[in-house]
């Protein structure tokens, strides 16, 4: 599974990166919001971890782009330092699809990407 890191802070962007590569995933990276764009359209990513708070392009202003202008539901999970919950109720709007506050535990961020990952999965038939 192809994940696109959002993240404008280079020590956070780095150990997630390495931390959700030891957990087997590919990790696209993207130090601002205008180059998540870019790299949402050329790696076409299964989940995006967007900062809310990123130069250029917002982490509200990427999802608005992947819902609205691209039209795509890829899951999408937020991060932020900002707990208000206008900025957590305005991302949820849009079409995140989970709000995860700064700082956190490493385990809390996979556990959530593995739980998008098993709801997006095709339930098995039955015989």
């Amino acid at each position: 599974m192809k994940i696109l890191i959002c993240e404008d802070e280079e020590i956070m962007l780095t150990a997630l990166e390495f931390r959700l590569q030891k957990q087997g995933f590919d990790i696209v990276r993207a130090e601002d919001g205008q180059i998540a764009i870019d790299k949402i359209r050329t790696e076409d990513p299964d989940l995006i971890i967007a900062d809310i708070m990123m130069p250029h392009v917002t982490g509200l202003e990427l999802i608005k782009f992947v819902r609205e202008d691209l039209q795509k539901d890829t899951p999408v999970i937020v991060i932020s330092a900002l707990e208000l919950d206008e900025v957590v109720l305005e991302a949820s709007k849009l079409g995140a699809n989970d709000f995860i506050a700064k700082p956190f535990r490493p385990m809390e961020l996979i556990l959530r990407i593995r739980r998008i990952f098993q709801e997006l999965e095709p339930l098995e038939p039955t015989s």
